[in-house]
């Protein structure tokens, strides 16, 4: 298994490297996906009837997810490992907070946050280090708090390594992503599987996930 800093640094140069392009495809990326939208409202809405709380997007990119949650009315910051991609999400979203950081070690306090969105960011951690990422969702956590995964899906098959365009990734089976987080402390909300569109490889899959007492 690659060391965790190595993936971590490797991750981090290899969204470097392409991240203007990657912001540039990323801005409009939401409007043709209804499910996939309506997934991010139904977490929106969950955290606003508890009360809101600080949200946090972990794995921002260029920050297209953390606009997205503002709009639907949450108090958001993004967190990501390139710094390039933080210096785009900054300018691109000048009322955005945005911080240079790894979703494994967040500098936020225990219990902080009312909400927490990984879209498409555990992905290309490999998968003995996904329960790792998980606890340190859950501490930062309130009691309550809830949690929204978006992921590739393996389509029945075991975690399977795929050669993402910007660096190696993994595919989750649905029910073992579950299973992983209720063994960390969260109880599941509901899930979205959605078939792939004609541009897409994969099926994606979407864990609502709340943490428990």
């Amino acid at each position: 298994m690659t060391e965790p800093s190595s993936y971590l640094t490797t991750t981090a140069d290899a969204y470097d490297a392409v991240a203007g392009l990657y912001a540039e495809l990323a801005r409009d990326a939401l409007d043709p996906l209804p499910l996939d939208r309506a997934v991010l409202a139904a977490f929106a809405e969950l955290v606003r009837a508890d009360g809101a709380g600080l949200v946090a997007e972990v794995g921002c990119g260029p920050g297209e997810v953390a606009a997205h949650l503002r709009d639907l009315g949450l108090e958001v910051f993004g967190v990501d490992l390139s710094p390039v991609m933080i210096d785009i999400a900054r300018r691109t979203y000048p009322d955005l907070r945005f911080e240079l950081g790894s979703m494994d070690a967040l500098e936020v306090a225990d219990g902080e946050l009312g909400g927490l969105v990984s879209w498409y960011s555990v992905i290309h951690a490999p998968p003995g280090t996904v329960p790792s990422y998980l606890a340190e969702f859950r501490r930062v956590l309130a009691t309550g708090g809830h949690l929204l995964l978006a992921f590739f899906e393996s389509e029945g098959g075991p975690v399977t390594a795929f050669d993402h365009k910007v660096t190696t990734a993994y595919r989750w089976p649905l029910d073992e992503l579950a299973r992983l987080a209720g063994e960390a402390g969260f109880t599941e909300t509901g899930r979205m599987l959605r078939e792939p569109r004609e541009d897409e490889r994969f099926r994606r899959g979407h864990l609502l996930l709340r943490k428990a007492g």
